[in-house]
């Protein structure tokens, strides 16, 4: 089976402007968010994707919308049905069979503590919009029962050339639109390779800590 790769999105999109600042790549913009230096705009940055043709070939290429997703992940994950216990790899088999490899170099996020499932299941549902990452984040952690200090924002980045995956499409008039996803669907390895503490000039709670964590995927 021939699996094409994805064009590099990332080298199309950036630099970027953004409150009459440039960026030149996707990690100096989220910096730029967490810090408080530009506003984390989802609305603004998924314009700027849906401007972009190579964000257009990804989306169009696609058979993967945002309802599939969501229930290819609950069925997936689901451990009750023994009678059907193969059906989900079929399934998985079958989308991998629409997929494509994605781009060396390609910066993705993740809202949240990793999902300890990820490297198990090979399974991962991520964003190319940092905004959407930081305000998904954000509203995790002023939900989270635990009263955790952190938010925790996660970097990966496509270094390997066997990422499988799937743009999702969403509906652009729900509040879908921001959301800007990729499934992975299949990798080698996910590797934690540094975090670090990013402080906001903005932040109201001062013991508040912004962790970001870095990975690698192949």
């Amino acid at each position: 089976m021939s699996i094409p790769t994805l064009a590099s999105l990332d080298s199309s999109l950036y630099p970027q402007v953004w409150e009459q600042q440039t960026f030149t790549d996707a990690h100096s913009l989220l910096i730029a968010m967490l810090m408080g230096n530009i506003t984390a705009d989802a609305k603004t940055f998924t314009q700027h994707l849906l401007a972009n043709d190579i964000y257009q070939q990804w989306i169009n290429f696609t058979v993967f919308g945002g309802y599939l997703q969501r229930n290819f992940i609950a069925f997936y994950r689901q451990t009750e049905d023994s009678f059907n216990a193969e059906m989900p790899a079929l399934f998985r088999r079958e989308l991998i069979r629409h997929a494509q490899y994605l781009p060396l170099a390609q910066t993705l996020f993740l809202a949240g503590n990793m999902p300890k499932s990820a490297r198990l299941d090979k399974l991962l549902t991520v964003t190319v919009n940092p905004a959407t990452a930081v305000i998904n984040a954000q509203h995790a952690h002023q939900k989270s029962v635990m009263n955790h200090l952190e938010v925790v924002i996660n970097q990966i980045t496509v270094v390997g050339r066997q990422v499988v995956g799937f743009p999702i499409r969403h509906n652009k008039r729900t509040s879908e639109r921001t959301r800007n996803e990729v499934l992975i669907l299949d990798f080698q390895e996910l590797r934690l390779v540094n975090e670090e503490n990013v402080i906001s000039k903005k932040r109201s709670n001062i013991d508040e800590t912004m962790l970001l964590r870095y990975y690698e995927l192949r």
